[in-house]
């Protein structure tokens, strides 16, 4: 399976590495907002993205036209996302272009769901929070945590 595994910086991509053992079997490619992150990844494919959020409707454009180009180029078959905007952005796209998607709201987000993470609900095949506590009928469902 080609999985494409995007994040923004941070604890984002902290939290996204850490799921790197649930791929070994698979092709993964990494999207992020960061270039000094590519050392982490070396033996995967690897992108940078235009760091945007929803304060910043132009940046996210950007990064719409960014993640569009490489969810046809790719064709993934599964989208994962520990968020934040990038990620959203990247569920949508791919969902769009028949990816199964995945979303992990940060375990940053302990009182309540991030704002990406409450909009991956209409894009989300697999919506997931770290927090039981968070985990209701309906979604996001809890699965435990991955820090």
């Amino acid at each position: 399976m080609r999985i494409l595994a995007v994040s923004s910086g941070g604890g984002h991509w902290v939290e996204l590495l850490r799921l790197l053992p649930a791929f070994e079997q698979h092709e993964l490619q990494f999207v992020t907002v960061n270039a000094t992150y590519r050392h982490e990844v070396e033996a995967h494919a690897f992108q940078v993205v235009r760091d945007a959020t929803r304060w910043n409707p132009m940046g996210l454009v950007v990064v719409a036209a960014q993640l569009s180009r490489i969810v046809l180029k790719t064709r993934p078959d599964i989208v994962i996302t520990t968020g934040a905007a990038p990620g959203l952005l990247a569920l949508a796209i791919g969902k769009l272009a028949g990816a199964k998607t995945i979303w992990l709201d940060s375990i940053a987000n302990v009182d309540e769901l991030s704002g990406s993470g409450r909009l991956a609900k209409w894009c989300a095949d697999l919506w997931l929070t770290q927090w039981e506590h968070l985990a209701k009928d309906g979604g996001p469902e809890y699965a435990g945590r991955v820090l």
